[in-house]
């Protein structure tokens, strides 16, 4: 296999792993399927990069993964998704890739340079014209500078520091296999509005759309080994996706014309890898090790093509439609469990990932769930990015083991009944304290004010949630499905609640009020209903 001059991604040991005898390396793409069987896990520090890159590399799976000749990728395989599926599982107890399909698909002729970084004509997932393009009004490049590139860094000159010391003024060089994983998240996770101008015709146009995954969580079927994973990944023709055209992931066909209409999104290349709304170009140094300057801008004003993601809950939004599900650093994993567990009906609220549908029975109790989420808001706001791995729960789903699945509904449902009482009482209580208005006669109805929280509602959830978990899991244990599950979680929310308002004096009749009304809101969870 030739290598190019520049950075070449097939070769070059740019993606942590952590191996299955446990230790930790780097390696390029070439090694990485034919290891894959041999590692466990991916290590990339920046979640929104890895999320990223799983797309990436699940149709590069889909091209290479075969038995006996036909491929994952297969649309006359497709026509019959029971015969996809019956590969698959033939694919996957097979236990690795095989290296001679590694060494084709990386060896073509037509793809050779397209997996270099700076390559001059077809850098990776990257539009060349951008030097040409991206220049100010006299005609001089006008970059967007490397901190743009790197998410966590400030960017312009009153940019605030948060991750490290960096400033447009003085840019620090990013070494070129990091700059791989931030160009990857920057065309997943990128904002929208104001970016770098862009000259095609006589107008500078200088903004653009969110790209397609921003502000979302993904969720993928985490293997034993990143064989497994990466066969899992690759998503089935049942996707809203044209499996019958032509397909081609971005380094595998022509460079698009931002002005004119965008192709179809076919299954599986352009549909994981095809619908980015970003345009990017990276500035080496002299040796190519590392990135010292950057172009950031649009690539297309053409609609958003609609598709459904793979690897996205979608829930029901107010009007009836569905939206993928939003990312929250404060939301941990296990409460997205009955989501992912039960089988989509009419009257769900939510839709389950179809890269969780149909996995092979054989394989559930062996298999996690891997969560990558990056919290942002729909424009220029990143908040924090999360990585989350559950135990061997996909055991659980519906079709296999249905008890489990609604009795994990259950436990997650009266959790965030309690988290939600326990807000609501814990902003009553500060009304009650601080406020000598208040009419605190039992049926008097108190008025908050959402201006005004207070103090205790945010510390009581942030006790209680934590606690929680640990309550679920213990009610998940095997055998404890029949329990009552309303009461631990309000025994936990009681102490937090508790703990949030602290000690107050004997003499502080107000805050002992507080508590006391308080309290009774959340005991009121535990009283029959009318339902019941």
């Amino acid at each position: 296999m030739p290598v190019s001059g520049g950075f070449d991604l097939r070769i070059e040991p740019w993606i942590p792993v952590r191996l299955l005898e446990g230790e930790s390396t780097r390696v390029g793409l070439c090694e990485l399927f034919k290891r894959a069987h041999e590692i466990e896990d991916l290590e990339i520090p920046v979640p929104p990069a890895a999320a990223g890159l799983l797309r990436v590399l699940a149709p590069i799976a889909a091209r290479i993964a075969a038995d006996d000749g036909d491929r994952l990728d297969d649309p006359d395989i497709a026509e019959d998704i029971d015969d996809w599926f019956r590969l698959r599982e033939r694919v996957l107890k097979a236990g690795q890739f095989d290296p001679l399909s590694v060494d084709g698909y990386f060896g073509r002729e037509d793809l050779e340079g397209r997996f270099d970084l700076f390559h001059p004509e077809r850098p990776f997932l990257q539009d060349p014209r951008l030097r040409a393009e991206c220049v100010d009004a006299k005609g001089a490049p006008n970059p967007s500078g490397v901190n743009k590139l790197v998410m966590g860094r400030p960017t312009g000159v009153n940019g605030a520091v948060l991750f490290g010391h960096f400033t447009d003024t003085a840019p620090v060089p990013v070494p070129a296999a990091e700059a791989a994983w931030h160009l990857i998240a920057q065309l997943h996770y990128g904002p929208s509005g104001q970016c770098t101008p862009r000259r095609i015709t006589n107008e500078r146009a200088g903004s653009g759309d969110a790209a397609p995954l921003r502000k979302s969580v993904s969720y993928f079927p985490w293997g034993p080994d990143l064989f497994t994973t990466l066969v899992l990944a690759v998503p089935s023709p049942q996707a809203e996706a044209d499996w019958e055209a032509e397909d081609a992931c971005p380094w595998e066909g022509d460079l698009h014309a931002p002005l004119e209409s965008l192709p179809p999104v076919t299954w599986p290349g352009r549909m994981l890898t095809g619908r980015f709304r970003h345009a990017a170009l990276l500035v080496p140094s002299e040796d190519g090790r590392t990135v010292t300057n950057a172009y950031l801008t649009w690539s297309t004003h053409e609609p958003p093509q609609k598709v459904r993601d793979p690897y996205q809950i979608l829930d029901r939004r107010k009007d009836g439609d569905f939206q993928p599900r939003e990312a929250d650093g404060a939301r941990a994993l296990w409460r997205d469990l009955d989501s992912l567990l039960l089988k989509d009906s009419r009257q769900d609220d939510a839709r389950r990932p179809p890269a969780l549908e149909h996995l092979p029975g054989p394989l559930l109790p062996r298999l996690r769930v891997r969560a990558y989420g990056f919290d942002q808001d729909g424009q220029q706001k990143d908040s924090v990015w999360f990585r989350a791995t559950s135990p061997q729960v996909l055991q659980w789903q519906e079709e296999n083991d249905a008890e489990m699945a609604y009795h994990v509904k259950r436990c997650h449902a009266a959790a965030e009944k309690a988290g939600d009482r326990l807000d609501f009482a814990a902003r009553i209580a500060w009304k009650i304290a601080t406020d000598t208005g208040v009419d605190l006669s039992p049926k008097a109805k108190i008025k908050l004010d959402a201006r005004k929280p207070g103090p205790w509602a945010s510390a009581a959830l942030t006790r209680y949630w934590p606690a929680a978990e640990k309550e679920f899991w213990h009610l998940t244990d095997t055998g404890r499905t029949a329990e009552r599950v309303d009461k631990p979680f309000v025994d936990v929310a009681l102490i937090a609640l508790d703990e949030a308002i602290g000690q107050a004096n004997r003499a502080d009749i107000r805050v002992a009020r507080a508590r006391h009304r308080a309290r009774s809101l959340l005991l009121a969870l535990l009283q029959p209903s009318a339902s019941d």
